[in-house]
């Protein structure tokens, strides 16, 4: 590919990288707090010694083999279309889950999420041709905890048919969420997000369901969660590689389930600012080791799964803006396949309607930087440079007029003179932002429901909720 990209690790040190962490799979090993998966690493060769697991590189060696290289999620569109094609070397946007704290989108206070704001940010990112996929943003306080993975799934069915990937509770909620999504217009419209238990250990939780998605054909992304200093070594290489053997590892477990499923290679390099000893979203080291991890899993060929326009900020303010657009560029400069968290605040702990708007401007922004730059005929225009010359003009060309729409331009950005913009209303980009927000949250809904799925889901959900859960 002739673009542009950011590239920590050539593919010499992406092998050292990869035999350092077969060394710590065989010689460290990983906590498997779950029988079943150590009965699948023992039956398989791994050496278990309660519920440690050291791996050999012949088990990781092929899990990397037998995991699919493409695979597509689909929307719920129909004819539509929708769907993201999975595969190394193509990007998407989406936005994040599971946030405590929603910034009102009315009173503009910050406040605990509900089942109206998940909803409601999906039915948004319907409208943004530029979010390809959808997470929760919300973990809705006015539901019973128990069932709230079912909840904020139904939300977001209920607002969008682009894709989704869940964050789960209970393994048990995947058989229902599939059930769900059938009955809103593909089954196979989502996928499972769950993350590891840094450092080198795996929960029961997230085992059942990485063997469960994989059972069920359910695509899976596993996220590690090291944080240099803290559950990982103080350096970022060090993070990088505590993060690339819990994944390695929980793609084992999830390929010994199932050979052939898919499975989405989480990146992470966790890190905390020193005076706070609060964890960050904005650092620059945290996105060096995004990418250094995202080298990796270009270098196993497998889809990714890294961040794109977030921020430490408290509120759509200028800080959000310098690391949300610093975060959606070297998001996509490292080229990851699903490129998530667009629109967070306060380091995942907010979120708001009008940061998920301008977090799409600045992923079409980004979009712009992964554009092929060809070197083919038509790209060089040397045919054209020479018919008009030196000193020519190039303003009234055919190509010109073929190709100028392919530059980007910005639906929020402002790029008028002085004068136009002062005569239009002399407007900030946050009141822009804003305005955009609120026309959009007014609309008629882009896609309702049918009764006959509001009936079924409604029905699904409220019968789990009068179920006990663990």
């Amino acid at each position: 590919m002739s673009g542009a990209r950011l590239v920590v690790w050539d593919d010499e040190a992406c092998w050292r990288v990869h035999e350092a962490t077969l060394a710590l799979l065989e010689e460290a090993g990983v906590e498997v707090p779950w029988e079943p998966a150590r009965e699948l690493l023992a039956a398989a060769g791994a050496r278990v010694s309660g519920t440690r697991v050291r791996i050999p590189a012949a088990l990781v060696d092929g899990a990397l083999g037998s995991a699919p290289r493409r695979f597509v999620l689909n929307s719920r569109a129909g004819t539509d279309g929708g769907g993201i094609d999975l595969a190394d070397g193509r990007s998407f946007f989406g936005t994040g889950p599971d946030c405590d704290y929603v910034r009102d989108p009315d009173s503009g206070q910050r406040r605990p999420a509900t089942t109206a704001d998940v909803q409601g940010m999906a039915a948004l990112c319907e409208r943004l041709p530029g979010i390809d996929f959808v997470m929760s943003m919300g973990r809705p306080a006015d539901t019973p905890a128990a069932t709230d993975d079912l909840t904020r799934f139904a939300a977001m069915l209920a607002g969008t048919r682009k894709p989704l990937l869940a964050t789960v509770r209970d393994a048990d909620s995947l058989p229902l969420m599939a059930e769900l999504a059938a009955i809103c217009g593909a089954a196979q419209s989502f996928a499972c997000y769950a993350l590891s238990a840094p450092p080198l250990a795996h929960s029961a939780e997230a085992l059942r369901q990485m063997i469960v998605c994989a059972r069920a054909d359910i695509p899976f992304v596993y996220a590690p969660a090291p944080v240099a200093g803290v559950s990982a070594p103080a350096s970022v290489a060090g993070t990088v590689l505590v993060g690339n053997a819990e994944v390695l590892s929980a793609l084992v477990v999830h390929q010994l389930a199932a050979g052939g499923a898919p499975f989405v290679l989480g990146v992470g390099c966790g890190t905390t600012d020193r005076h706070t000893a609060l964890e960050t979203f904005g650092a620059p080291e945290l996105y060096l080791g995004n990418a250094a991890a995202c080298d990796l899993c270009h270098f196993y060929g497998l889809p990714s799964f890294a961040y794109a326009a977030v921020s430490d900020a408290k509120l759509l303010d200028e800080q959000w803006a310098a690391e949300a657009a610093i975060s959606a560029v070297l998001g996509a400069l490292s080229r990851a396949t699903l490129l998530h968290d667009v629109g967070y605040l306060e380091a995942g702990l907010q979120s708001s309607f009008e940061t998920i708007v301008l977090g799409h401007e600045l992923v079409s922004y980004a979009r712009a930087l992964m554009h092929e730059v060809g070197t083919d005929r038509a790209s060089l225009a040397v045919k054209e440079i020479c018919a008009v010359g030196p000193g020519g003009s190039f303003a009234d060309l055919a190509h010109t007029r073929e190709h100028g729409r392919e530059f980007w331009s910005p639906a929020l950005f402002e790029r008028n003179g002085f004068e136009h913009w002062q005569a239009a209303g002399a407007t900030t980009l946050k009141e822009r932002v804003r305005a955009r927000s609120e026309a959009l949250r007014h609309e008629p809904p882009a896609f309702t429901l049918s009764d006959a799925a509001r009936r079924a889901t409604d029905e699904i959900v409220n019968k789990a909720k009068g179920r006990t859960r663990v």
